[in-house]
């Protein structure tokens, strides 16, 4: 039965419900419109799409280059050959000391999705020979923090989460088939989103993610629970939805409609926050699933393919998670406890820790070397 919230989460449904669409704003003008960069920032991005690389890639290219080339303007940088290494160390610095609103510095990870795309820019400049130098060539960036997830959930506080959707309504069921499926199968907020009608296979236990991150495609398994509720949702609650099968998208909205990013968030975030938790969100549950695969044992290698991650390193930031592990494999191990084990168990243990680490670390060198190469092709 549904806890107590599920009248605050209808309440907020009903709140987000479809508006009247007000007229467009028009644009503001562009201050750095006359400034030569923007004929060559559009010949980039169109080339970053003719080269394969997806509209979010150029979408983020865009937004870098479009607050590089006006503080450019604003110094009367007006050609690709104006721009210098010590210029773009300046433009680096001036990242850094930035301030937002709230006095808030960027964030380094903000800082490096600023730069990257300028150092795949002049390399396209260099390679089409508008330019005879790369300046961006040697440009150190910013190494972001590897940060671990504010909030881990445990099993006890998922349970807790999935029992605030209301099932006694169509729209609380399509909510726990979203929150379990988000759970089960750990895939991102934009893959769930895409998902199609025939994607999940219900009977198989399987779930296609058609051109994720990186626009890769892959089949992974989806929990029994899981494909129970999306069965019940399928049969049950889309059809109210949507009368025809003209809407191929797995979940919808009470319109029919595919569900926005920030409305599926809102929604996630609504039946954390009745759960007693106020930080998080789609993400979590693919960190929930990550880390209760590892602490039960199984293998990194395996949680990669999962989580489709190109490089081990993404996927080793769980592993720095998993403390009931980690303090279990310590206490066997460590000389400096209050009673010795018996025999050589320890040792055992330490060694296969360490054998499975370079079984692990050798298994995946090639494809990730593979995979760095690849997407240093792309942008090159």
């Amino acid at each position: 039965m549904a806890q107590k919230g599920e009248r605050g989460i209808r309440q907020k449904q009903r709140a987000l419900r479809k508006k009247p669409q007000s007229p467009a704003r028009p644009q503001a003008p562009d201050p750095a419109s006359a400034n030569h960069l923007r004929a060559y920032q559009n010949v980039f991005l169109e080339w970053t799409l003719v080269t394969g690389l997806s509209e979010q890639t150029a979408k983020i290219r865009k937004q870098a280059l479009d607050g590089f080339i006006l503080w450019c303007d604003e110094r009367s940088l007006q050609q690709p050959q104006d721009i210098t290494r010590p210029i773009l160390q300046r433009y680096q610095s001036h990242l850094y000391h930035y301030r937002k609103s709230n006095g808030q510095p960027l964030s380094f990870n903000t800082q490096a999705t600023r730069l990257h795309p300028l150092v795949a820019f002049f390399k396209w400049l260099a390679r089409d020979n508008h330019i005879l130098h790369n300046p961006a060539s040697d440009l150190v960036l910013p190494k972001p923090p590897r940060q671990l997830p504010k909030h881990l959930m445990s099993v006890a506080e998922i349970d807790s989460i999935l029992n605030q959707a209301d099932i006694e309504t169509p729209s609380g069921i399509r909510n726990r088939a979203i929150l379990e499926t988000l759970y089960s199968s750990g895939i991102r907020r934009a893959e769930l989103i895409h998902l199609s009608l025939y994607d999940i296979d219900t009977e198989r236990g399987t779930l296609m993610v058609r051109q994720g991150k990186g626009r890769k495609d892959r089949l992974i398994p989806i929990g029994a629970r899981a494909c129970a509720w999306v069965t019940r949702y399928v049969q049950e609650v889309r059809p109210q939805f949507v009368p025809a099968q003209e809407q191929q998208h797995l979940f919808i909205t009470d319109y029919g409609e595919a569900f926005e990013k920030n409305r599926l968030s809102d929604m996630v975030k609504l039946h954390m926050k009745y759960a007693g938790l106020n930080s998080g969100g789609c993400h979590a549950f693919r960190h929930a699933c990550a880390t209760h695969m590892l602490e039960n044992g199984a293998d990194i290698r395996y949680i990669q393919a999962i989580l489709g991650h190109a490089e081990l390193s993404t996927t080793q930031i769980y592993t720095h998670v998993a403390i009931g592990k980690l303090k279990a494999v310590h206490a066997l191990t460590h000389p400096a406890r209050l009673q010795r084990l018996g025999g050589d168990q320890s040792g055992e243990v330490a060694g296969s820790e360490v054998h499975d680490e370079k079984t692990l670390l050798s298994a995946l060198e090639a494809e990730a070397n593979e995979e760095t190469s690849a997407e240093t092709k792309g942008e090159a």
